[in-house]
């Protein structure tokens, strides 16, 4: 397997990761099953917010491997705070997994239930330096989990990624995406699992505090369907539906996860 051409097919798929990403096989991968009965209610787990700039939205775009929309990080004009975290951690990039029907799709797995897509945003911490820093270090990157479920009252919000879709069909196609604030994306709740975890994807770096929310929000069948309308493949290739971009559950190996409730 090429370094370059990881992905999520039989030939280069979460099974062969490894062998050029050997940090793939390590003890604190995700994403991980949360069970409810092994969760410890932390009362010292605060509330999180997240303060963002809807002027920081920069780009959308389609790399093949998922949906992905990118942030000015240059200074700390949407942070993320509270919570697990220790000081203010800097919005870089939001992206999607989904799956190609509506049971699956969702790297999480909670009690058993998979949902149908999960939103993450990943969040860097400054004192690092920069991004690449910050990937070195257990405290460098804070990813907050949205899982988006389908129904018949979708969140609206959501109404804006999937509109820029038609923008990004096919690989390499990128598109500017202006004045967009994603904590419009957050669920009522505030309620959070919290665990010491990894990147999804190559290198599979062991440096994310995870905060999965435990309330859904609600998509469309048809905003799903425009999600899984997008190629892997680049323009002048065959129509290959990007879907089932996720990873399959990793061994806990003793971690603990919090819940901030009861």
């Amino acid at each position: 397997m090429a370094q370059s051409v990881w992905g999520y097919d039989r030939e280069n798929g979460p099974e062969h990761w490894h062998e050029n990403y050997p940090m793939a096989k390590g003890d604190k991968q995700s994403p991980i099953e949360i069970n409810s009965k092994d969760v410890r209610h932390d009362s010292s787990l605060s509330s999180w917010h997240a303060s963002y700039d809807p002027g920081a939205a920069k780009t959308i775009l389609n790399n093949g491997r998922t949906c992905r929309v990118v942030f000015d990080d240059s200074f700390d004009r949407s942070v993320l705070r509270g919570g697990p975290l220790t000081g203010a951690y800097r919005l870089r990039q939001l992206h999607l997994h989904w799956g190609s029907a509506d049971d699956h799709g969702s790297e999480h797995v909670i009690d058993g239930v998979k949902y149908a897509a999960e939103l993450h945003l990943v969040h860097w911490n400054p004192k690092h330096g920069n991004f690449a820093g910050a990937l070195k270090q257990p405290d460098g990157v804070a990813v907050v989990g949205v899982f988006l479920k389908v129904g018949k009252t979708p969140k609206p919000e959501m109404k804006r990624i999937l509109e820029e879709i038609d923008n990004i069909k096919t690989k390499g196609k990128e598109a500017p995406f202006q004045h967009f604030d994603p904590s419009i994306l957050f669920p009522k709740s505030r309620d959070y699992w919290t665990y010491h975890g990894s990147f999804t994807t190559p290198p599979c770096e062991e440096c994310i505090t995870w905060i999965l929310l435990r309330e859904p929000i609600e998509v469309s069948p048809d905003q799903m369907a425009r999600l899984r309308s997008l190629s892997k493949n680049g323009e002048n290739e065959p129509m290959c539906p990007l879907v089932d971009n996720w990873r399959p559950l990793q061994p806990v190996k003793g971690r603990i996860v919090r819940a901030s409730f009861k």
